[in-house]
């Protein structure tokens, strides 16, 4: 390795501490006022410590006077602490946190390992935990539906139920995405959940036992007037295949029309968003990625897509909780003609995301690299995909088992198959 190249990572390393210890302290701070902290009954003098020349040698000369004041309050903490030592793995891994968070991106973002872990395991098909549907868009984790059969269902969830506690830790301004990552835990394990629930004047408790749940991420059934019904919960490693074994069944049976549901489909692999879409359209653009000096990757159809007849009509439900990769999907079969959108306003998450693992099993950051484009060059971030056909489903819907969108969408086929 060079010495440039040594020098750059160096700087690296050591933005990452400073910039995110920075952040952290500024919260602090007005947390907790050095003159509000009770118990403090006499005077105390700090000698302000000065950078050491270890700590100097680590710091390239051109940042040296920049990052001296990191390297203070690192000494700081050091010599002053009440409870030593302290652990500097912690220290290392809240800077990188607060580094993260002072970028101002609400998708670029920290992981510990652990939490890091159970982010991918979702994407497999497989994990440990409750077994429920959620938002991560709200201000709190909510349930959008418990799987049938979960221990979710069975301890008494409902569609709508917000997360305000987990195990007694209070999740106000906890990431939701963050909250989902604690539900997640051992098998035959509890977990103690403290919901908010509409019409509920108190606080509802919750203990439920964990389980190994495995999911298809896509599934399909034939419905009445030869109607092929596609729902896809997320773009993980095994979605792929399983759309191919789901349309190579349904598309046996020679459907008038298709159905592809996206709700509450958070997203994940741009490249799986890519494959899913090629099912559908025969040619053209799936998408556009636009990076910050203004050059673009243009991902093409892949060719050999099953269900690409334009003759057989085709409809996309989709919701709030659609994002990411479900945009890409319903935005490039929105805009190509392939397919109408049924619901409401998808969540508007418009860019491109690489999480990017950190040496030494210390987690992962996840950094936004581009915002990507619909094939007619629409930006969705923050705007999200307008339905050709608004129809919404509320909480008494979900309650009474009621799917205004979904009988919309079959309306909507009959009407172009002729029916």
């Amino acid at each position: 390795m060079n010495n440039t190249l040594k020098t750059i990572l160096l700087v690296l390393v050591v933005i990452v501490i400073a910039l995110g210890s920075f952040a952290g302290g500024f919260v602090s701070g007005h947390l907790l006022p050095f003159a509000g902290i009770p118990g403090l009954t006499e005077p105390t003098t700090f000698v302000s410590p000065t950078t050491s020349p270890a700590q100097q040698s680590v710091t390239p000369a051109e940042l040296q006077s920049l990052f001296s004041p990191f390297w203070e309050a690192w000494t700081i903490v050091h010599e002053y602490y009440v409870d030593q030592p302290v652990d500097d793995v912690a220290l290392m891994r809240g800077a990188i946190n607060g580094m993260m968070n002072a970028l101002g991106d609400q998708h670029s973002t920290y992981m510990d390992p652990k939490d890091f872990a159970n982010a991918n395991s979702s994407l497999s098909g497989e994990y440990e935990g409750i077994g429920a549907y959620v938002d991560t868009t709200t201000e709190y984790m909510t349930i959008t539906s418990p799987i049938p059969g979960s221990p979710a269902e069975s301890a008494g969830l409902l569609p709508g139920d917000q997360v305000v506690a987990i195990d007694g830790e209070d999740m106000t301004g906890v990431d939701a995405e963050v909250a989902r990552t604690k539900v997640l835990g051992p098998a035959n394990s509890t977990v103690h959940l403290t919901i908010l629930r509409e019409g509920e004047a108190d606080l509802l408790e919750f203990d439920v036992v964990r389980a190994k749940i495995t999911l298809k991420s896509a599934t399909g059934e034939m419905l009445e007037n030869d109607i092929a019904y596609i729902q896809i919960t997320t773009f993980g490693d095994k979605t792929t295949p399983e759309l191919l074994a789901a349309l190579t069944d349904l598309m046996a049976q020679n459907p008038k029309g298709i159905i592809l549901d996206l709700r509450n489909n958070g997203g994940g692999y741009l490249q799986t968003s890519v494959e899913v879409t090629s099912q559908f359209i025969a040619e053209g653009v799936v998408l556009y990625e636009q990076y910050g000096d203004g050059t673009r990757t243009t991902y093409d159809v892949i060719s050999g897509g099953m269900a690409t007849d334009p003759n057989i009509p085709m409809v996309v439900l989709i919701n709030e909780g659609s994002a990411s990769a479900s945009e890409i999907v319903a935005g490039a079969l929105q805009d190509t003609g392939r397919a109408q959108l049924i619901g409401v306003t998808s969540f508007g998450k418009g860019s491109v995301q690489n999480w990017i693992p950190l040496n030494g099993d210390n987690g992962a950051v996840r950094v936004t690299i581009a915002k990507w484009l619909t094939p007619s060059e629409n930006t969705i971030h923050d705007i999200g995909l307008t339905p050709d056909v608004v129809v919404e489903r509320t909480e008494e819907d979900f309650k009474n088992e009621l799917d205004p969108q979904l009988d919309k969408a079959v309306e909507v086929l009959l009407e172009m198959i002729g029916k």
